[in-house]
């Protein structure tokens, strides 16, 4: 990763942060584009006192504008832009039958347009070069969970986006390749416990390995798929989950 240009939305908090800390030690150079000004602000100084490189810039995946701004700040700051990983999302259990057309269209907006959105301004900047990109789907592009229609829906729709953006832009060397995580141990996952959205105890239960993904574990991933290591690796989605898609039996 020594030198690469990653922008990383959503890097303010949870798997974003992480991610961002971890490709900085692996040598990139990070561009932490979030909604939270000052948080991403804070994420990358604290990359720079660590000896890395990074900067922070505002950013609204369901804004086009916003994301072509993005990603012109990392050329325009490090001269080339390599690589994108789109972290940012958000998690909001709701009936089906109750659920409201507005948050609907906000789910979707965020986690499905959205998504294509910076995909598609980062692709623009790498068009000439080449690059990797990696969305951070969930098991949910594959399982489906009561009270997430929206998300699930969401979630699926991002694991095929992979797939024809792949096939697409691989003449131009731009591979694209999803991680879904099962559940990750982040402010937004302890937030749903404590509004009693999710029963962590059933939740450890449920994944063979028998517990919740780490922060570093998705970042561990994504790094790989960044990677030369993965040169000849896209389209594909790899699930982070602990054994939670593979486990059938009860």
């Amino acid at each position: 990763m020594e030198d690469q240009v990653i922008l990383v939305t959503g890097g303010a908090s949870g798997i974003g942060a992480d991610t961002g800390r971890r490709l900085a030690l692996a040598g990139a150079r990070i561009v932490i584009a979030d909604l939270n000004v000052d948080q991403a602000q804070s994420k990358a100084e604290d990359i720079v006192a660590g000896g890395g490189q990074a900067i922070a810039v505002p950013c609204d995946i369901t804004n086009p504008e916003r994301c072509e701004s993005a990603a012109r700040a990392a050329v325009d700051r490090f001269g080339r832009l390599d690589g994108l990983v789109n972290c940012a999302g958000i998690s909001r259990p709701h009936d089906s039958i109750s659920l409201p057309p507005a948050d609907w269209a906000g789910m979707v907006d965020v986690q499905l347009n959205g998504a294509f959105y910076i995909a598609q301004a980062c692709a623009r900047n790498m068009w000439a070069e080449g690059g990797a990109i990696v969305f951070i789907t969930s098991t949910n592009a594959e399982a489906a969970f009561p009270r997430r229609a929206a998300y699930c829906s969401a979630k699926a729709g991002v694991a095929m986006l992979t797939k024809v953006l792949a096939i697409e832009w691989a003449e131009k060397r731009i591979r694209v390749n999803a991680i879904g995580p099962a559940y990750v141990a982040t402010e937004m996952t302890q937030r749903n416990i404590a509004a009693g959205n999710v029963d962590e105890a059933r939740i450890k239960a449920r994944i063979p390995l028998g517990r919740l993904a780490q922060p570093g574990d998705v970042a561990d991933a994504v790094s790989f798929l960044l990677s030369g290591q993965a040169s000849f690796i896209t389209g594909q989605s790899l699930y982070v989950d602990g054994g939670w898609l593979a486990y059938g039996y009860l």
